[in-house]
């Protein structure tokens, strides 16, 4: 028997670190994703083989794990083979009777983009393993990973969304882009890959020593939802890039690597690496390409 189940990347527009606390955000769900292939094989075994393969089809993870009643272990000491286990774990806390049944598993996971562009390979694998063990891929992230959960919302939804989080619920809605300067928005990579989890505990340590008006952020998400005029998008995307490096006490990507481009620059998620959201028009995005950074995309090839 086969089972397939899969989930959309993502990219977080506004309000990156403060969505931890609160504030609203505006993300997208991407066109590419992740999936994951599971066959269940007559044989009687408490055994899972487990493959991950890149977008270029090329094996990039491989393990065996063993099912029993003291846990579920693998055959490596990696610290990928550890989370992988760890997840495992957590979906059986949530739905106990999830891998109980004897029998030999097959399961291949399949990404539609790079590992290093930051998309969410880690949410889509949780929110399909979510769908596989029939849990909340929202209490399964709380428990595994850490984070504002708006990642799940995008692998669970087809359209942009505005996301918050209230007492600790996470509440996500879709919204429509109504922007006429689409055409002129471009995602750009930095050529490295930004730990979120890093970038989190950065921001924790000075959101510390500082007050932090969570509404403000929210304003500023509502306002470039609305938007109906390039210049005051672009504005906004400055007045939000300059408000968070204030909080983070880390100059803007613009200041520190694109200082001479005339269009604004704006961070995605944590700071320091993946992509950047990028005005302009195409033949703009030559001043990134002669500087190396050659991934550029659309904004309509990106958001489903």
């Amino acid at each position: 028997m086969e089972r397939i189940f899969y989930s959309h990347g993502k990219l977080l527009l506004t309000s990156e670190y403060v969505v931890l606390d609160g504030a609203k955000a505006l993300a997208i769900p991407t066109k590419k994703g992740q999936s994951l292939r599971l066959n269940l094989k007559g044989t009687k075994s408490n055994t899972i083989y487990w493959s991950s393969y890149t977008v270029d089809d090329n094996l990039w993870f491989e393990d065996t794990l063993s099912i029993s009643k003291h846990g579920i272990f693998s055959v490596s000491d990696s610290k990928i083979s550890k989370t992988l286990c760890d997840i495992l774990l957590a979906a059986q806390r949530l739905n106990p009777l999830f891998l109980t049944e004897v029998s030999e598993r097959i399961v291949t996971t399949q990404l539609e983009f790079p590992r290093s562009w930051g998309l969410g390979s880690s949410s889509t694998l949780i929110n399909n393993i979510a769908q596989w063990a029939e849990v909340d891929a929202f209490e399964l992230l709380f428990t595994s990973f850490k984070g504002s959960g708006y990642d799940i919302a995008a692998a669970q939804t087809d359209t942009p969304f505005s996301y918050h989080v209230i007492n600790g619920i996470p509440s996500f809605k879709a919204e429509t882009l109504n922007w006429p300067f689409k055409d002129q928005l471009f995602f750009v990579h930095l050529n490295k890959k930004q730990d979120s989890k890093e970038g989190i505990s950065h921001y924790k340590a000075k959101r510390n020593t500082q007050e932090i008006d969570i509404d403000y952020f929210s304003a500023i998400s509502e306002a470039m939802l609305s938007a109906t005029t390039f210049t005051a998008f672009k504005d906004l995307m400055n007045t939000h890039e300059e408000a968070i490096s204030a909080i983070i006490e880390t100059p803007t990507i613009k200041t520190q690597f694109f200082s001479e481009f005339t269009g604004a620059i704006k961070s995605l998620g944590a700071w320091g690496g993946d992509f950047v959201l990028v005005t302009g028009t195409l033949a703009e995005m030559s001043y990134f390409k002669e500087r190396g950074y050659r991934t550029i995309i659309p904004f309509s090839e990106m958001c489903l």
